[in-house]
C-alpha cells in the first residue's frame, strides 16, 4: 500500500487543524484497472490530496465531487473505463446503458454474484469515463471521522510489525434501501475487526471499544453474529482480499475481507555511497528502512536522511543484528569481508528469522565466505537453509551501470521474492539453470 505515509500524515494534520477530509478508496476492480482494492485516496475541503486511486484519470472528477457524495454517508460508487461512451450535448460523458451495464456485468460473474448486479442501477450514477481501459472500478466514499478507524488499524500494523484482517460492508441490500437509511442494514463502511473474533470471540467494529453486537438493536444483532461467523471462516491464504455475499432472512450483503499487511523492512548492512539510491528507491515504495554498519564514519544520519533507522552496530552485536532482520528483507553491501562475514555468519545460521537476504559481491567471493563460514561450524548443515535463502550476487541482472542500476536490480529482486514472483531460486541459479548474474564489486 504505496503513499500510505503521505495520507497518514495528512490525516493527522486535517484532525490537527479541524478540517475535513473524505477518504476514497478502491474495494473492487473488474477487468483492467490501475489500482487495486485497499489503494487511498484523501481529499481535504482546503482542495489539498494525497495517494491515488487510478492512473490519474478518476482523480480529478473525484475531488470535485468527493464531499458531494458523502453528504448523506459513506457509499460506494462505481467508475468504468471503456470505450463505449456518449456524451451529451455540453461534452459530458453520458452514464452507461443500464442494460449494458448489467448484461456485461452478468456475463463475467457466476451464479452465486449474481443477485448483486440485479441492485446494480439503483447503487450508483455509474460513470463510463471513456478510456480505452475497459475496466470498472468500485470506490467507497467515506469522511474522516468514519476513516479514522481504519487509518489508526494502519497505523497500528505498521508499528507492531502484526497483520490485521477487517471486513468492510461495500453493500447492503440495493441502494434504494441505503438511500432511505432502511434500519434494517448496517451502514456502508462498517469495518468488524476478525482477528478478536477469531481470537477471542468478541464482534467488534474498528473505532469501537465495546462489543458492536451489544450496542445493536435486536433485529439487527443475530444479522452481525451471523455475519461474522460466516466472514471468520474466509481463509485469505496467499490472498490479500475476499469478497463475500451473506444472505440472512432475505437481507443480502456484500463484504470485502481484507488483510492489511505490515510495511515490507529492509535491512541494509553497510553504509557506503552505493546505498544511498537504494535507500532512496526503497523509500519511495513506503518500505521501512533500516542501514547499520560498524564503522561509525559510515553510518551517520547526515548520510542517509531518507532511513528509518541509521546505526553504528558492532559486530558482536548479534541479538540487535537479528531482532532488526525480524520479518526483513536483508542486503550485505559493507564491501567488507570481515564485516560481511561476521554478519552473514549470524543470518545463515537463522534463516527464520528473515524473508530474503542478498549479499553483494561476485559470486567466487560469496562462495568464499560460505566455505569459510562453514569451516567454523562443528555442523555446517545447519547453514543450509540459509544458503538456500541466499540471494548473490544480489539483485537481478537488468543491465545498467553504477550504484542506481545496482539499487533498481536489489528492489526488483526484493519485490519478486517478498510477492511470491521469484523468477528463479537459488538451487536453479547454482545448478545453471538461468542466465549467469552480473558480476558486483
Amino acid at each position: 500500500m504505496t503513499q500510505i505515509a503521505d495520507i497518514l500524515k495528512l490525516a493527522d494534520e486535517a484532525q490537527q487543524q479541524n478540517r475535513d477530509a473524505v477518504l476514497a478508496t478502491v474495494v473492487r476492480t473488474e477487468g483492467s484497472a490501475y489500482r487495486r482494492a485497499g489503494a487511498m485516496m484523501l481529499i481535504l475541503e482546503d482542495g489539498r490530496t494525497v495517494g491515488m486511486i487510478s492512473g490519474g484519470c478518476l482523480e480529478p472528477h473525484i475531488t470535485k465531487r468527493a464531499f458531494w457524495l458523502t453528504r448523506d454517508g459513506a457509499n460506494v460508487q462505481v467508475y468504468q473505463t471503456g470505450d463505449d461512451i456518449g456524451y451529451t450535448d455540453d461534452g459530458r460523458a453520458k452514464p452507461a446503458s443500464e442494460d449494458d451495464l448489467l448484461s456485461e456485468a452478468k456475463a463475467s460473474q457466476n451464479e452465486a454474484n449474481e443477485d448483486w448486479y440485479d441492485d446494480l442501477r439503483y447503487e450508483t450514477d455509474e460513470l463510463n469515463f471513456g478510456l480505452g481501459c475497459n475496466g470498472r472500478v468500485h470506490v467507497l466514499f467515506e469522511r474522516l471521522k468514519t476513516a479514522m478507524s481504519v487509518l489508526n488499524l494502519i497505523r497500528q500494523v505498521r508499528t507492531t510489525q502484526q497483520p490485521a484482517t477487517i471486513a468492510t460492508l461495500i453493500r447492503a441490500g440495493s441502494a434504494r434501501d441505503s438511500h432511505t437509511k432502511n434500519a434494517n442494514y448496517l451502514p456502508i463502511a462498517t469495518r468488524l475487526d476478525l482477528d478478536a473474533y477469531v481470537n477471542s470471540g468478541k464482534i467488534t467494529s474498528l473505532g469501537d471499544s465495546s462489543e458492536t453486537a451489544q450496542a445493536l438493536p435486536d433485529n439487527k444483532t443475530s444479522m452481525l453474529v451471523n455475519t461474522v461467523k460466516t466472514l471468520a471462516q474466509y481463509p485469505l491464504e496467499d490472498k490479500n482480499t475476499e469478497y463475500v455475499f451473506i444472505e440472512h432472512n432475505g437481507e443480502s450483503t456484500q463484504w470485502l475481507i481484507q488483510s492489511v499487511q505490515p510495511q515490507i523492512r529492509l535491512l541494509i548492512c553497510g553504509a557506503g555511497d552505493d546505498v544511498i539510491p537504494l535507500v532512496t528507491m526503497a523509500k519511495l515504495q513506503d518500505w521501512h528502512v533500516s542501514v547499520i554498519d560498524s564503522r561509525p564514519r559510515y553510518a551517520t544520519r547526515l548520510r542517509f536522511v531518507q532511513a528509518d533507522i541509521v546505526m553504528q552496530l558492532p559486530l558482536d552485536a548479534t541479538d540487535e543484528l537479528l531482532e532488526l532482520s525480524d520479518n526483513a528483507a536483508v542486503a550485505l553491501m559493507s564491501h567488507s569481508l570481515t564485516q560481511d562475514r561476521t554478519r552473514l555468519a549470524t543470518l545463515l545460521e537463522h534463516a527464520d528469522r528473515y524473508r530474503y537476504i542478498g549479499q553483494l559481491g561476485p559470486r567466487y567471493r560469496t562462495e568464499r565466505l560460505i566455505d569459510e563460514i562453514s569451516a567454523t561450524k562443528s555442523d555446517p548443515s545447519v547453514l543450509e537453509t540459509g544458503i538456500e535463502k541466499l540471494h548473490y550476487p544480489i539483485g537481478y541482472k537488468l543491465g545498467g551501470d553504477g550504484p542506481e542500476a545496482l539499487a533498481l536490480g536489489i528492489i526488483a529482486q526484493i519485490n519478486a521474492v517478498m510477492y511470491g514472483k521469484a523468477r528463479s531460486t537459488q538451487s536453479d541459479i547454482r545448478s545453471g539453470a538461468t542466465d549467469k548474474a552480473v558480476s558486483q564489486v
